[in-house]
């Protein structure tokens, strides 16, 4: 039986940092009420939602992810109201993997407090850089004593799994102050870490920089991107030898300690999403994935969540999904399984594709059955998931 994961939203944060260009910012306090409100309105109305666009909702729930943005600048009580009000309308496994994101030297004693009563099982950490001046570049407010001192007091207060986010590609960061970065996350004992390589939006503050040459956010202190896959490869080789091994392209953990939140969204699992420019997929009566979303506006939001196009995939947009989501995970994907899934012949309107990346080095077969990627093939994931995004209609 199929397990429901919870997404929620929460976009509000303490300060902008410079490359980020995702739906949150700098809100008054005045919003947080309103948007709690927002969401327990639509956390109790989406099964009467779900009927009407003839979608199907697992009733129970094994994972909930708090995301933003900075989800520990709610109060101890806006959490209480969102965990009383998901607990009501979902049926929420004692097992279930609860997350939330939280910024170092952002967690009120109280907050903790309430995290561990609610029944948090993991944090996870925007850490980004244990550099001091590397933090301090993007616009972070924590240095690295806090950050250790945060890990510290989580794991204190009962929540065992803490996750830490690392970037590759900071303005200034060079090989030597990567490897420091990784040193301390390895020493810090944490049983999951994601290394993301910088990407720079246009519409980001360090993005705009980037594109008039400016100086005031240090663009022209960002690493090339040879440069930047040298320190994720780097990365990948350094976390192995510390226990922590790769199970999806920016993902690592000790064993069994994989974000099974995440591991939803590469499998094509249903989840559902709460809150400002949060997306969902369930499955409908026919079997097929229906994915939506909502606006990024918050003003709008607040007034409406303006669930966004709930329309079914059709096969061949599920068929690109299935081979880009889970070429991700370093499983993998199955042939057998898109055969069962699909149709034989349509897994053999990609075998031409696989022959090719596989020439490139960018693909590998494993145990005969598996398409997985090779190392190459991550650092250039993007032009390989654009392989899949041109084949011919599933039959």
């Amino acid at each position: 039986m199929e397990m429901l994961g919870l997404y929620l939203s929460v976009p509000f944060c303490r300060s902008k940092c410079t490359y980020c260009n995702f739906a949150s910012n700098v809100f008054p306090a005045s919003y947080h009420d309103r948007y709690i409100s927002r969401i327990e309105n639509d956390l109790s109305s989406i099964r009467k939602r779900a009927k009407q666009w003839g979608a199907i909702l697992p009733q129970a729930v094994d994972s909930i992810y708090f995301g933003g943005g900075t989800p520990s600048l709610l109060s101890p009580a806006q959490f209480r109201r969102l965990f009383t009000t998901v607990r009501r309308e979902f049926a929420v496994l004692p097992t279930a993997e609860v997350t939330v994101e939280c910024a170092p030297g952002q967690i009120e004693p109280a907050v903790l407090e309430a995290l561990a009563e609610c029944g948090v099982t993991r944090v996870s950490f925007g850490v980004q850089s244990f550099v001091d001046s590397e933090a301090k570049a993007i616009g972070r407010l924590h240095n690295r004593a806090v950050a250790l001192e945060d890990i510290r007091r989580v794991q204190a207060a009962g929540i065992g799994d803490v996750s830490v986010d690392l970037i590759a590609g900071l303005p200034g960061q060079t090989l030597d102050s990567w490897y420091e970065s990784l040193g301390v996350l390895a020493d810090s004992g944490v049983d999951h870490a994601s290394i993301y390589m910088l990407e720079v939006d246009d519409e980001s503050r360090l993005g705009r920089e980037l594109l008039v040459n400016g100086g005031r956010y240090r663009a022209k202190e960002v690493p090339d991107d040879d440069r930047i896959a040298e320190f994720y490869t780097e990365a990948v080789a350094s976390l192995a030898g510390h226990g922590l091994a790769q199970y999806e392209i920016s993902n690592f953990s000790r064993t069994d300690c994989e974000s099974r939140h995440n591991l939803k969204y590469w499998r094509r699992q249903p989840y559902l999403g709460f809150g400002l420019d949060a997306h969902s997929m369930v499955r409908t009566h026919s079997g097929a994935a229906m994915r939506f979303g909502t606006t990024d506006d918050l003003d709008a939001y607040l007034k409406d969540p303006g669930w966004v196009d709930p329309r079914p995939l059709d096969r061949e947009e599920e068929m690109e999904e299935a081979w880009f989501l889970g070429l991700r995970l370093n499983e993998g994907v199955s042939l057998g399984a898109l055969r069962q899934e699909f149709s034989a012949s349509a897994v053999r309107d990609f075998l031409s594709t696989i022959a090719e990346l596989e020439d490139e080095g960018l693909a590998a077969f494993f145990d005969g059955d598996r398409v997985t990627l090779t190392p190459r093939g991550r650092l250039l994931s993007n032009e390989v998931f654009g392989r899949f995004l041109a084949e011919p209609a599933v039959a």
